[in-house]
This record gives structure tokens, C-alpha cells and sequence, in this order.
């Protein structure tokens, strides 16, 4: 069984262990295949890309566990509350009030910092509507935290996907950025979120949520 990446007092409740089970299963019925692995370390950020359906956390949540890595994601606090906190908790799920002082990277900076393992997954494209920028958020946080982040493709429609080298943040958010599109464009030549993505490195179009003055 994968371990945990906070250690607790209790064992998993039963919810949790079966929704687990079925999210594994969902992933073998489907036939899909990864290549490479998560790599060796306590501490890191797995980016998932392209997100382009609402099957995305369930496949992607999938893949990592039966790769034996116990997956955790954010959330917002106001979800982790009674009856849904221990289960929340569980299944992963990290509570981040992103109105305390400090702010969002800080909060999740800090959960490095208290936990002895983390694997956290973030979307950085935001929402499936997205036209293939990423937001700089998951940067920020794993500069603050001094962890590495881990590339990682899916194809839904051939079913396999593969895992990158881990990727620690440098001094310039759009040279890493360099690096992440480069793993992806040469994976997914043809997919234009990721031709996008490569045009946004290299400082042609804004990240998202910015607008040239």
C-alpha cells in the first residue's frame, strides 16, 4: 500500500480505501500504460498536462497510486470540514485558507515544510478551457519550498502518458518553463496547448491573466 504523505494517528477510513480502489481500478480497466517513474525523493510536485477533461483527476489520481506514490492535492479549507475532514484528509487533500496572512505559496510552503513526504499534484493550466498557458503558481510554490517539480503527459485517446526527470526551479520562471515545454513538445509535437505553452517560455504571448501594457 502506498505511503502515506502525512502520517497520521489512524488508519485510512473505509470511504477513503474504497473510492481508492475503485479510482485504481478505473485506471487498469482502461488499459492505460505509463512510462518511466516517479522519482526517488520525499518531497515533489507532480504537473499534470493537458487537462482537458473532467476524467483528468480521476485517470491521472489513479496512475500515481498504482505507481505506488500517495497523491495529495489542495484544497480549499471551507471543503475539510465535518463530516467530510477525515475523508478529505485521506484521500489526499491538503487545506489551504488562502486568506491568511502570507498568502497561498506560503500556506503550501509550509506543508512542505511540516510533512515528512509530500507528492502534490497541480494542474497548472488551471481549467480544462484553458488554451495551453500555465500559471506560475506551481513555480512559486516549489521555489518557496525548495522541492523539485515532475513533468507529466497523458494521452486519453492512445491510453499511455510518461513521467519526466524531476525539474528543481531556477532563478527565471520562463526558463523552466523552457524546460517543461520542451519535455512536452517532444512527446505531444502536434498537441497546440504545448505549442502555446513553448511561444509563452520564450515570452511571445503573457501568461494567463496578464495583459501586455
Amino acid at each position: 500500500m502506498p505511503q502515506s504523505p502525512d502520517r497520521t494517528d489512524h488508519a485510512p477510513s473505509l470511504l477513503s480505501r474504497i473510492v481508492w480502489r475503485i479510482l485504481r481500478g478505473l485506471y487498469r480497466l482502461k488499459g492505460f500504460r505509463i512510462l518511466g517513474s516517479p522519482p526517488p525523493l520525499n518531497k515533489f510536485i507532480l504537473l499534470g498536462a493537458p487537462h482537458t477533461t473532467n476524467w483528468d483527476f480521476v485517470y491521472f489520481a489513479g496512475a500515481v497510486r498504482e505507481m505506488g506514490v500517495a497523491p495529495s492535492f489542495i484544497g480549499k479549507h471551507t471543503l475539510f470540514k465535518w463530516p467530510m475532514t477525515r475523508f478529505m484528509k485521506d484521500m489526499g487533500g491538503m487545506p489551504i485558507d488562502r486568506s491568511r496572512k502570507g498568502g497561498y505559496v506560503q500556506a503550501v510552503a509550509a506543508e512542505f515544510a511540516r510533512r515528512d513526504r509530500l507528492a502534490l499534484v497541480i494542474a497548472p493550466e488551471g481549467s480544462r478551457s484553458s488554451d495551453g498557458r500555465w500559471r506560475s503558481g506551481f513555480w512559486h510554490i516549489a521555489k518557496a519550498a525548495g522541492v523539485p517539480f515532475v513533468p507529466v503527459w497523458f494521452d486519453y485517446e492512445k491510453r499511455y502518458g510518461a513521467i519526466g526527470e524531476p525539474i528543481m526551479p531556477g532563478e527565471s520562471f520562463e526558463d523552466d518553463l523552457a524546460k517543461i515545454a520542451a519535455f512536452y513538445r517532444a512527446n505531444l509535437p502536434d498537441f497546440d496547448r504545448f505549442k502555446l505553452l513553448e511561444a509563452q517560455a520564450r515570452g511571445e504571448v503573457e501568461g494567463p491573466g496578464r495583459q501586455r501594457g
